[in-house]
């Protein structure tokens, strides 16, 4: 089954006007993991995203388009944990956010050893300062941590 895409998606699309969640996830999950895609379907309008192959910034505009033109309660970001081009929709959902302020939540999901986890907005914002980061990995060495 194949999925719309965000880029191509109409900002007003059926999808999105008879759904008030939005789950934008990793294009390859389609292929990989379809079963844990699947499980969004009937509560999400789902639109995937490959940022190898699409900017960020084309990304977070269309998403802004989409927010500023319909209501919705959620918007979620799904990605495999780790993927470097992926963290980038989790930062550029934070960013919109930031810019464009809806009244909408927003959820930070990531596919970890099998399983979906929730992941917190202050943690993507975070994964940002490398600098921060150092300081936790400092910090869990000094309390024992790997």
């Amino acid at each position: 089954m194949g999925f719309q895409r965000l880029l191509d998606s109409n900002a007003k699309s059926r999808c999105l006007r008879e759904k008030r969640r939005v789950l934008i996830f990793s294009r390859c999950m389609e292929e990989e993991h379809p079963e844990i895609v699947n499980k969004f379907t009937s509560e999400y309008c789902l639109l995937s995203v490959c940022p190898e192959a699409e900017h960020v910034n084309m990304l977070g505009f269309k998403l802004a388009g989409i927010l500023a033109r319909g209501s919705y309660e959620e918007v979620a970001v799904l990605t495999v944990d780790g993927s470097m081009h992926c963290t980038q929709l989790h930062w550029m959902v934070e960013e919109v956010f930031k810019i464009c302020k809806p009244a909408c939540r927003r959820r930070h999901l990531v596919l970890y050893e099998g399983e979906v986890r929730e992941v917190s907005a202050e943690s993507v914002k975070r994964s940002r300062y490398l600098f921060k980061v150092e300081k936790l990995v400092e910090l869990e060495k000094e309390c024992g941590g790997t």
